[in-house]
């Protein structure tokens, strides 16, 4: 967004200087123009309201000796200063600094090279983003995540812990037992991942969600795919009971039975783009229509015909 912008002031400056300086000074953010001798010959609002400047202080002063030297920075002089001869651009400079007025604050400066055609003396436009209360804010959020990863760990194994100690004498609780552990261990994995905010390779997830007897067996082919964190925990929750299914049931119950996932992308409602699945067991023990749903197929069937992924 900040190098649309940059190219957006560049073809305007050069349409012209009058009509230019009326657009610019309505601009949030701080801008300034520089000539060749890197003194101002510009400045708009936000520049004289961002560092609490006179105008009149700072027209034809060289950039680098404004107020207390605080732009004199060895790499953003020497950024700036190949700019003009290279006519290339820098974006996105950080520049931390402790100015007199403002306090502390963290700008990313955009610079360009910018020729008037009514002349053939180089300028050049340098734009300030304040991202100093942006990065304050993702530090809280980094904090506040790390912190919710962690009393989530410490809850899931309080949870883990009272079911595992739970007695289960009776074969049906033991089975249950089991189950429950099961899911539990694979929601809270989910999870986890999930609070990284970060994206997840579909192929890698659907192995660890299977668990590891079913992916000895199981073959998987399919474009390379990722999933928003969102997504982690119900597709993690539904390859589990497959998974668990086919240990129990199925193909990975018996001697050479065969597991295969495979995927390929399509396009759904309102353009968005849907992994459609296919899960298929081969070589596996006969099998018999069940008299009732279970949590699985009920979980997969809520899940399943979602709008990131689907089962056909």
């Amino acid at each position: 967004m900040a190098s649309m912008l940059l190219e957006d002031l560049y073809r305007l400056m050069k349409i012209g200087h009058v009509q230019a300086q009326g657009v610019v000074d309505t601009m949030t953010q701080p801008v300034v123009v520089l000539d060749q001798h890197f003194c101002v010959t510009t400045a708009n609002n936000a520049f004289i309201k961002t560092f609490e400047v006179d105008r009149e202080d700072i027209l034809a002063e060289n950039f680098f000796r404004l107020g207390n030297g605080q732009w004199d920075i060895a790499e953003l002089r020497q950024l700036i200063e190949s700019v003009i001869p290279r006519a290339t651009a820098v974006i996105g400079f950080e520049v931390r600094h402790h100015f007199p007025t403002i306090g502390q604050r963290t700008f990313l400066v955009d610079a360009r090279r910018l020729v008037h055609p009514n002349d053939n003396s180089p300028n050049l436009l340098v734009i300030f983003d304040d991202v100093t209360e942006r990065q304050r804010h993702d530090a809280q959020m980094d904090f506040i995540v790390a912190e919710m990863r962690h009393r989530l760990k410490n809850l899931s194994a309080v949870v883990r812990s009272v079911v595992n100690n739970t007695r289960a004498d009776d074969p049906v609780v033991a089975s249950f037992k089991e189950a429950l552990l099961g899911r539990l261990d694979v929601t809270f994995h989910a999870q986890e991942l999930a609070a990284r905010g970060k994206a997840a390779d579909f192929e890698t997830l659907v192995r660890d969600a299977v668990g590891m007897t079913v992916s000895e067996r199981l073959e998987c082919s399919g474009p390379s795919a990722e999933l928003s964190s969102s997504h982690v925990v119900p597709v993690s929750m539904i390859f589990h009971e497959l998974g668990t299914n086919a240990a129990k049931y199925g193909a990975g119950s018996v001697p050479g039975g065969r597991i295969s996932v495979t995927w390929e992308s399509d396009t759904g409602p309102r353009e968005r783009t849907l992994l459609v699945c296919q899960w298929r067991e081969e070589a596996g023990p006969r099998i018999s229509q069940p008299e009732r749903k279970g949590y699985g197929t009920e979980l997969i069937e809520g899940l399943g015909s979602g709008p990131i992924i689907g089962f056909p």
